[in-house]
């Protein structure tokens, strides 16, 4: 039996499997999808539709040219990509998965990335926000605003180490050529680029707006319908046995490590979904370190249910996903590496008193600021969403009975 044949053999069965454990337990499945959709409208919704409208209309308006041109002699050496790189960069530490993937998705469709820059633009723009590290995991799973300032400390530098090793992926002719021609640029021709960009698209600015909103709805739809499908896998998965045998697995890996094998259960269920493993990890008996570590991981791989998001982003164009899945396995290494070295120097200084070495930015009351914002968008996420989706039926069947 050749691999094609095998691979169908197993998608088949693991399909049937899953698809009769849904049968004999409908309530579990119902149970489970209940939560992911309480997430998926309650955060990731109203989180996200912000970002991605506003990052459509700084397209449509040359602003992400304007400062893809100031930025090109900072991102080309360190990570060979264009200026408008660090405008993806940006928006994705800012909101979050999947946003970076979907930015870098959109350039490439208009040619404003070689195929080599977008996987490496792609592997390292795709991060947890501060205020899901702040609001839900170190508050909200943690109560513990300290373990924030770790936590978000590691992330970001595996982020960045990450972006750093993945310049080294691919050959690009037409990036090394740049590179060595690049002038450092003014604010004329930053300006200049700008308004040719704002010209070239020709949507009066009530299409343009109408279109981000359709477009931006419409990745959320798919989004959330991932957030929900991994959420039934993961518990009909637990409900087979399966994690549990997984987790004896990575007992003895955690172990070999030198952490605690109790930690194996949340890591599986962590390699699914971040969300739900970070709150598992939150409730083991074991040291505050250890769990520092593992969770960082976790952000860190992001989850299959975020790299399914990912990949459905990525399927569109001619971006290959391996290297994207590989980045994410570095970042939870790295991210992992990180909150073991600033325990000390950060972790403990914090939580013992020693907040003045620790820069405006990171000082105590910010995690408290973001815990109070993650509060608050549960408690109004639903209704956001709802209007949204509103506003969404109605441009949508206006546009429809136009084209009639």
């Amino acid at each position: 039996m050749n691999s094609s044949k095998m691979k169908t053999l197993v998608l088949g069965c693991s399909l049937f499997i899953l698809a009769f454990a849904m049968i004999i337990s409908p309530k579990v499945s119902f149970t489970a999808s209940k939560a992911g959709l309480e997430l998926w409208w309650g955060v990731v919704f109203p989180s996200l539709l912000p970002f991605f409208i506003l990052s459509q209309l700084l397209t449509g308006f040359g602003v992400v040219a304007f400062i893809g041109v100031l930025l090109e002699p900072v991102m080309r050496p360190l990570f060979r990509v264009p200026g408008i790189g660090g405008f993806v960069w940006a928006m994705g530490w800012a909101s979050g998965s999947p946003a970076g993937a979907k930015l870098t998705a959109e350039m490439r469709k208009k040619q404003q990335l070689t195929a080599g820059e977008a996987e490496r633009l792609v592997s390292f723009t795709n991060s947890s926000n501060p205020l899901f590290i702040f609001g839900a995991v170190a508050i909200g799973f943690f109560n513990n605003q300290a373990l924030g300032l770790l936590l978000a400390a590691a992330h970001y530098s595996g982020n960045l180490a990450v972006g750093l090793t993945m310049r080294f992926h691919g050959r690009d002719s037409q990036s090394e050529n740049q590179d060595k021609s690049r002038k450092i640029p003014s604010i004329k021709q930053a300006f200049d680029e700008m308004h040719r960009t704002r010209l070239e698209d020709r949507r009066p600015i009530g299409k343009m707006l109408g279109d981000a909103v359709l477009s931006s709805i419409q990745t959320l739809l798919m989004v959330g319908g991932f957030i929900i499908l991994f959420s039934v896998i993961n518990k009909l998965l637990s409900l087979l046995s399966l994690t549990d045998a997984a987790a004896a697995g990575f007992s003895l890996i955690l172990a070999s490590v030198h952490l605690s094998a109790s930690l194996g259960l949340p890591l599986v269920s962590g390699l699914f979904e971040m969300t739900l493993g970070s709150q598992l990890v939150s409730t083991v008996d074991t040291d505050l370190l250890q769990k520092a570590i593992v969770v960082s991981f976790m952000l860190g791989f992001s989850g299959l249910s975020i790299q399914a998001q990912v990949a459905s982003i990525l399927a569109d164009t001619d971006i290959r996903f391996q290297p994207f899945f590989a980045a994410r396995i570095l970042q939870g290494i790295y991210a992992a590496f990180f909150a073991w070295l600033f325990w000390k120097p950060l972790y403990l200084g914090v939580s013992g008193s020693e907040v003045s070495v620790i820069p405006v930015f990171l000082r105590e009351d910010a995690p408290v600021v973001l815990g109070s914002v993650w509060s608050v968008l549960t408690q109004t996420g639903p209704v956001i969403t709802l209007f949204s989706l509103s506003v969404y039926v109605i441009i949508y069947a206006k546009r429809m009975l136009q084209r009639k």
